[in-house]
Parts: C-alpha cells; structure tokens; sequence
C-alpha cells in the first residue's frame, strides 16, 4: 500500500515493557489490514484491547494514539525495609511500604491503564498490483475490557463503503489490598502506617462518533466481577447496551462505566485537536 508514516514512537525497556506509546499517521491508497493487541496483565485479569483494520480502497486519514501502562505488580516505587520489620511480615518475611517521592507519575496508589484516541476516514474501492487484486470492503473492530470494574466496549464496522470515524477510549483499574501482587501496599501517612481506604476500583469511558455506509455494531456489558454461587457459579450482569444499524448512518455515543459512584470527573478530554 502506498502510504505516508508521519510519526511513529515506541518506547520500551529491557526486559518485558510495562509501559507501551505508539502514534501514528496513515494516508494513501491500496489495501491496509492492521492488528493492535494490549493486555496489561495475563489472563482474566487487568485491562485488555483488541483492534483489527482491513479493507481496500482510500485511507483519506487516519490518526492514532496509544498510550498504556502496567504499574499494578510491577512494584517500581517500593522500598524494602528488610525482613520482619516492625513485627510485620509480608511477601516472604519482607515488609515494603511506598515512599511518597519515589512513587508513579500518575500518582498512587498504583494503576493499569489504557488510553486510546483515533481519527480515520476510509472509502472503499478495488484495487489492483503486480501482487495481485484487492477487493474488500472496509472492516473496523475495536474491543475494551476492564476485568477489575466487570466492563467491556465494543465498536465494529463492517462491510464499510464508506466510514469516517472518531473514537477516545479510557480505561483504568487502581491496586487494593485485594491484588495478588499488591497486598502489601502500605502508605507511609503522618509518621505511621495506614492502609487505604477501598476507593474508585476502575473506569472504563467512550466517546464515539462516527459517519458510515455499511453495517455498525456498537455495545457495552457490565457485569459483576464475583461469581455468585446464587446464580452456579456466573457473574451478575447490571447492565447491557447493544445497538446494530445497517445503511447510512451518523452516531454520536457516550459511555461511562465506574466502578463505583466515587472515581471523581469525567476524564474524557472535552477539548480533543481537530
């Protein structure tokens, strides 16, 4: 496919990266097929996105930009105070606490996030190379999971002649005392320590706009993320949203799914670049 790359960035440390950063930006014509997968822990766990991109024709623009980080496990900001101190024991004998100046820069206690923004327009047509002829109609498939909060998004398009599209997703889920891997996070408070209160354990926000000519595909589900032995062993489900339209359409949806009723403002950028 012919295309310009305007900006490109990926930044990574050794071992496995726990901090992922990628922008980019596509123009041209010919046939595209693209495929981003971000989990930030393995499993039925953390926060999760899939999306899928293919079709032939006119890329016209198209713009991303995500941002994700790992911070839940990774214990970047702890200080070991050797073992049995203070008469506590954790992890193996060891007590750790988290120094207030050597903490995250997203602030504590500690997160898995997501951040995802895209502008695209696509239209379809035929196209033909030495390597042969391309005919497919434009396929856009985007899937969000949050498995702390029990929330997941998803917005297809598919067999798109035409679809332009702007898409910001969010999503985050906060450390408790409740993490595997977090269950000693102890916060160094007025010369003592305190354990955090339960808070806000995750957010998952959208904000969807698009025009099409095709088929969309657009819903959420949020569910509890205990099983209930009331209900064998399944997770209560509190609220679902699905929504199919074919033909030509324009859409505009708002989504906000919390963990609880205290995550504080709404943290979708009201004023995005045009």
């Amino acid at each position: 496919m012919a295309a310009l790359v305007v900006a490109l960035a990926l930044v990574s440390t050794a071992g496995a990266s726990n901090y992922m950063y990628e922008k980019a930006s596509v123009k041209g014509v010919g046939y595209k097929n693209a495929e981003m997968i971000i989990s930030t822990q393995w499993g039925f766990n953390g926060a999760k996105l899939v999306e899928k991109e293919s079709g032939s024709g006119n890329v016209i623009t198209e713009r991303t930009e995500l941002e994700a980080e790992r911070q839940i496990g990774s214990h970047c900001g702890y200080k070991d105070l050797g073992p049995g101190f203070d008469g506590f024991e954790f992890e193996g004998g060891e007590a750790i606490f988290w120094e207030p100046d050597a903490g995250w820069p997203t602030g504590e206690p500690p997160m898995d996030y997501i951040n995802f923004t895209k502008e695209a327009e696509f239209e379809y047509m035929p196209v033909s190379y030495q390597t042969g002829t391309y005919d497919q109609k434009w396929v856009e498939k985007l899937c969000v999971q949050n498995y702390k909060i029990g929330a997941v998004l998803t917005e297809m398009y598919t067999h798109a002649e035409h679809l332009q599209k702007s898409t910001e997703v969010r999503t985050r889920l906060y450390s408790n005392m409740d993490d595997v891997n977090d269950n000693v996070y102890l916060n160094l408070l007025w010369g003592g320590f305190n354990i955090p209160a339960p808070c806000c354990t995750g957010v998952l926000e959208a904000n969807l706009n698009s025009n099409v000519i095709g088929v969309a595909h657009i819903g959420w589900i949020s569910r509890d993320p205990q099983a209930d032995p009331q209900l064998k062993g399944r997770h209560a489900e509190y609220g679902r949203s699905v929504e199919d339209l074919t033909g030509v359409f324009s859409i505009e949806k708002f989504i906000q799914l919390w963990g609880n009723s205290t995550c504080g403002k709404i943290s979708v950028d009201w004023l995005p670049c045009v």
